[in-house]
């Protein structure tokens, strides 16, 4: 889908299908709705408004839809994922919403053992005999379970809805995910539980122990699951049975493309919102190529994006402080892409955890079929601050040297390697996830989905459940969908 903005964006409304939006002359374009941001979130906002018989208008910076989501094109028109990828269990809203678009799911491959690698030497084992958060390393296993165990147990005390509102929010929000491990477990000691856990949060939050509340660590955890099923640290982490377990025909990404063209020139590519400027009975929203009037916004862009749109009046100082403090995880996403998946012959199934970076998670990424072979990686953390610092070629080598090392020698000679840097996406600043240090969500977790006079917030960030997934953008889009409905 091309970028629409040099058509202006009265060319686009006034041709937009159905009841997407509408002008009258010598006046701003008028619609219903305008949303921030073409991902998941806003698109799924747009989609159920439009549904309702509401005019919407999706401005979206980049040159493409998807925002996180983003499809890697290989040779023979397969693709891989350059940026979110899996669905898992408990993830309905965002399996439902794929299946109404025609685009369905296979299996992750998860045939074979997985791989641990500390300090040169390499142990494959089965899920059956091992989580896969808990190698079988008798320096750490115990320690690892036990951890494990005791934050489930109490993630289970943490409402998803209000985190800020838990019995202990004021402790747990006043600590680290590392400050309360060193007081709860051999973390202090134990080297190697220590290199386990950032392990663990790198791939999944984009940063180390230090920099992650254990209240949002909590939460985090609560939120894996649904209304019926309580979260888990071991189904955020998982392939059977948990997040990773499947993956979409297509791509991720093609998803979000047919929801655009369902909308039709109702999104309007390649126009950064600058100022949102309220009224009394409508808001303006302003962009580099045109104003646009209408009754409600929903901003559907990560908070610290948010907080770059300046808006009149000024945002309350909650909501403002709020999102000067989430910054976006560091993650770099790295990919081989081989002939074969050669790892599958050798009783493999592609998932490896390291306790020696740059990569910490490998997962395969192969097409249905198994050709070509992909296998991707997660950097992130400590390891992708060292990472940025190397040479493109330095880089490219040492992802190498870890698959090498995971996967043997076959692993050296990749046919093509790609990796997408999330830290250097203008409009993402980061990934997968914005990340509360201590005591952010105490203090100022309320303003995070309070609408703001007629300013609506959505977003992965501000899902209840599954927040940081692509389940959690679907469900924030149909939350602030139905809370503009109820308005208007």
């Amino acid at each position: 889908m091309g970028s629409a903005a040099a058509a202006g964006a009265g060319a686009l409304l006034a041709s937009a299908p159905g009841a997407l939006a509408h002008s009258r002359p010598g006046r701003r374009p008028e619609v219903d709705v305008a949303i921030v941001g073409a991902g998941f979130a806003g698109l799924t906002a747009a989609i159920e408004l439009h549904r309702q018989g509401k005019s919407v208008v999706v401005l979206e910076a980049r040159d493409r839809v998807g925002g996180r989501a983003l499809n890697h094109h290989l040779a023979g028109g397969r693709v891989s994922e350059a940026g979110a990828t899996f669905v898992g269990p408990t993830q309905g809203h965002i399996i439902a919403l794929a299946e109404r678009f025609g685009v369905g799911r296979f299996p992750t491959y998860d045939v074979g053992d997985n791989v641990y690698y500390r300090d040169g030497m390499r142990t494959t084992y089965s899920d059956k005999t091992a989580t896969g958060i808990v190698p079988p390393d008798p320096t750490i296993d115990a320690d690892a379970a036990a951890i494990v165990t005791r934050i489930d147990r109490l993630s289970t005390k943490v409402p998803v809805h209000a985190p800020w509102k838990a019995r202990h929010a004021s402790k747990w929000d006043g600590q680290t995910l590392e400050s309360w491990a060193r007081e709860n477990s051999s973390y202090r000691v134990n080297e190697s539980f220590r290199r386990l856990v950032a392990v663990a949060t790198r791939p999944i939050f984009g940063a180390d122990p230090r920099e992650i509340s254990f209240l949002f660590t909590l939460f985090y955890i609560a939120a894996s699951g649904d209304e019926r099923h309580p979260g888990t640290f071991e189904r955020n982490f998982s392939t059977r049975n948990g997040a990773q377990m499947w993956r979409f025909h297509g791509g991720s990404q093609l998803i979000t493309q047919r929801m655009a063209s369902r909308l039709g020139h109702g999104v309007v590519l390649g126009t950064p919102v600058r100022r949102i400027v309220q009224r009394q009975h409508y808001v303006t929203v302003e962009s580099a190529h045109r104003d646009l009037r209408a009754k409600r916004v929903i901003v559907a862009v990560p908070p610290t994006l948010a907080g770059r749109i300046h808006y009149q009046p000024e945002m309350p100082t909650t909501r403002d402080q709020l999102t000067q403090r989430l910054p976006q995880g560091t993650l770099i996403k790295v990919a081989c892409v081989y002939d074969t998946p050669f790892w599958r012959e050798d009783g493999l199934n592609g998932t490896a955890l390291s306790l020696n970076g740059p990569v910490n998670a490998t997962f395969d990424d192969s097409p249905p079929g198994g050709k070509p072979g992909v296998i991707f990686g997660f950097v992130g953390g400590d390891a992708a601050r060292g990472f940025m610092r190397l040479t493109a070629a330095e880089r490219r080598a040492a992802v190498i040297r870890n698959f090498k090392a995971f996967f043997g020698a076959k692993a050296g000679k990749p046919r093509e390697y790609f990796q997408t840097n999330w830290t250097h996406e203008a409009w993402t600043r980061g990934c997968p996830v914005a990340v509360p240090g201590p005591g952010v969500l105490v203090a100022y977790g309320q303003a995070l989905r309070r609408p703001v006079g007629r300013i609506h917030w959505a977003g992965t960030e501000t899902s209840t459940y599954w927040n940081g997934y692509m389940d959690g953008a679907v469900r924030s889009g149909e939350r602030a969908a139905g809370e503009i409905l109820r308005e208007l």
